[in-house]
């Protein structure tokens, strides 16, 4: 560590200054921490899930009440005992007995009413906090691919975590919070019956309560926001770190990053040590007032009891309610940080909850038929992910029934658009994409989704076995479905190579597996999802070229009586495709077969000579350099 490096972090232990923040390897996410005391409208969208319980709801209010009543009777009920049994006759006597006996019964009925509210609030949180987070994750699997495009998934990630999480506090404590009020009012009203003199004057502590919380509050907000926003920042850093562990393994970046994270540590350090001095500080204060206010109950308390203004009960019930009385406004005053917390979190999860699903069915839409013939045809379709800037000019080409067809071009051309259009990931802006004869926008999603398999260039694996992934998208293969398909691609053999077999868990994203695998698999699951129509979106892009003569001959079996549209860069891949279809910067440049194209001498020619231009001069089963490299 450098000698400067060591000065300036010296100067911020001693000094309190904040780190600079790093610049490369920095992650932070800005969310507001704190919104409005109250949202109508924001509460109005929550009590959409509460409605359903509001049965449990009314439950809890009236248990709620029931617990603060008994917690405004004992102390009367004590001082009426004190009272009466203070009398030696036997009315005393009688008297003192029927206390103890309701004071018996309403401790029963203080643990009864606190039971059923801590239950009752607990499970309808619960069942809110799950109705909230099963609502949002449907919506989320159905907004369309260009929202999920320019939103971060740590950010969705924290929304469907913390703010849910947020909002079930706000759940169970604002239940909680109708009794600290109750509270409150019933022991100001409690003392002031009792004596009001004595009680103005117990109540006189009060304005340098709410001195002191005015001035305490604006500051404990930023303190604590700057702590939720510094802790952000940590873990987007850690969880960066651990993402790009390989990258930073393989550059020798590990001391850097020890820095990069470690000012974002010191940094939420002295954020979180400030927030804890705020948070602390009101404790002393209020054990300090509540001192002083038992204080005064005790000195002019007693001498009101030796002058006979009063009786002694009397004074023993202003203790016991000068105990429980800042208690309600210590948890009204946490039960204001929390709503707002809570208003922040909800417009969150609101503004998720009405993000427009762009991408649905029409109430027309009919189901693409089982048996289509799988005819794929571009009608002068225009599309750009931002309509401005369109990606396709008015693309038009038809594939026939049971024909492969190749799209190719520079990087950026449109191809992967193209196949996304027949997906319906997206709309577009003119023209019309036909599939079996019908405008993929009056089918749908569903029938096209069974139809049209997509194998990309990611090959994407979910947690559970490699049974289940390979007959993710048909459940009701048979296990001998299973093993057919892996056998036709050439997986079986390392599957069974591996200690479960075809029961084997897959890790996160099957990084047990190599990305060869991977892919086959994947071929393994269009195989077995049985579709008329198959995607092949750079497919072959990341494989070795042994994987890749697997994948050539699995290739003639999946592609065999199916609808095939291959996407490739290694055009090596698709020499035997029946068609191939040129893109450049958006438009059909030209197509036709290879023989065709290489006798056109346009673009397919010069980047098929570029790379493939030896090939059959190099001995079977030599791998070229270019193959290689871009495996």
């Amino acid at each position: 560590m450098s000698e400067e490096l060591e000065v300036e972090r010296g100067d911020i232990r001693d000094n309190g200054r904040r780190p600079p923040r790093a610049v490369v390897g920095s992650h932070r996410i800005e969310e507001e921490m704190f919104g409005r005391v109250f949202d109508g409208r924001i509460v109005r969208r929550i009590w959409e899930f509460v409605r359903p319980y509001k049965r449990q709801l009314a439950i809890s209010i009236a248990a709620v009440l029931v617990f603060t009543g008994t917690q405004l009777a004992i102390p009367l009920i004590i001082r009426h005992a004190i009272d009466e049994g203070l009398a030696a006759d036997a009315a005393g006597l009688t008297a003192l007995r029927w206390s103890m006996a309701l004071f018996a019964l309403t401790i029963l009925l203080n643990f009864g009413a606190s039971w059923v509210q801590e239950s009752v609030v607990g499970k309808s949180a619960e069942n809110v906090l799950f109705d909230i987070r099963t609502a949002m994750f449907g919506h989320l699997q159905d907004v369309s691919l260009g929202f999920m495009d320019k939103t971060e998934v740590g950010r969705l990630m924290s929304r469907l975590q913390g703010d849910v999480n947020s909002m079930q506090e706000f759940l169970e404590t604002s239940v909680l919070s109708v009794g600290d009020l109750v509270l409150l009012f019933g022991i100001i009203a409690s003392m002031l019956w009792l004596d009001w003199q004595l009680g103005l004057l117990t109540l006189s502590v009060l304005p340098v309560l709410f001195l002191v919380r005015v001035i305490w509050l604006p500051r404990a907000r930023v303190a604590f926001m700057s702590a939720h926003v510094a802790n952000s920042v940590a873990n987007g850093a850690l969880a960066e770190a651990i993402h790009g562990v390989r990258t930073v393994q393989g550059m020798d970046r590990q001391p850097v990053n020890f820095e990069l994270y470690d000012d974002k540590a010191m940094s939420t350090l002295l954020a979180h040590r400030t927030a804890s001095k705020y948070a602390q500080v009101m404790v002393p204060i209020v054990d300090s007032l509540t001192g002083v206010a038992m204080a005064v109950v005790v000195v002019v308390g007693g001498s009101m009891v030796v002058g006979a203004q009063i009786d002694v009960g009397v004074m023993v019930a202003f203790l016991f309610y000068i105990q429980r009385f800042f208690d309600p406004i210590r948890s009204l005053t946490m039960q204001y940080s929390v709503m707002q917390r809570a208003m922040a979190s909800g417009q969150r999860l609101i503004d998720v909850l009405d993000v427009p699903v762009e991408i649905s069915d029409s109430r027309t839409a009919v189901d693409l038929p089982s048996d289509t013939d799988g005819a794929v045809e571009f009608r002068d379709v225009t599309f750009g992910y931002n309509p401005e800037r369109p990606v396709l000019h008015n693309v038009s080409f038809k594939v026939n029934p049971g024909e492969t067809v190749a799209l190719v071009g520079p990087t950026g051309s449109g191809k992967s658009s193209a196949m996304s259009l027949l997906k319906r990931f997206y709309d577009v802006q003119g023209g019309q994409v036909i599939v079996g004869g019908h405008n993929v926008r009056d089918l749908t999603r569903a029938s096209l989704g069974r139809e049209i398999a997509m194998v990309l260039q990611e090959p994407f694996l979910f947690s559970g076995t490699l049974m289940e992934n390979i007959r993710y998208n048909k459940t009701d293969a048979t296990e001998e479905d299973v093993i057919d398909a892996a056998r036709a691609v050439g997986a079986h053999e390392f599957i069974m190579d591996l200690p479960g077999g075809y029961d084997t868990m897959m890790g996160e994203r099957g990084g047990t597996l190599s990305l060869g695998q991977r892919q086959l698999i994947s071929f393994a699951r269009a195989l077995v999802a049985d579709a008329r129509i198959l995607v092949l979106d750079e497919a072959t892009a990341s494989i070795d070229s042994y994987t890749e003569m697997q994948i050539q001959k699995a290739l003639k079996i999946l592609l065999q009586g199916r609808t095939g549209l291959v996407i490739a860069h290694r055009l090596a891949t698709i020499r035997d495709a029946d068609r191939i279809i040129v893109l450049r910067e958006g438009e059909v440049l030209e197509q036709g077969n290879h023989d065709e194209l290489m006798a056109l001498g346009g673009l397919y020619a010069q980047l098929y000579s570029v790379n493939y231009a030896s090939f059959d001069d190099l001995p079977a089963g030599t791998t070229r350099m270019s193959d290689a490299q871009s495996s």
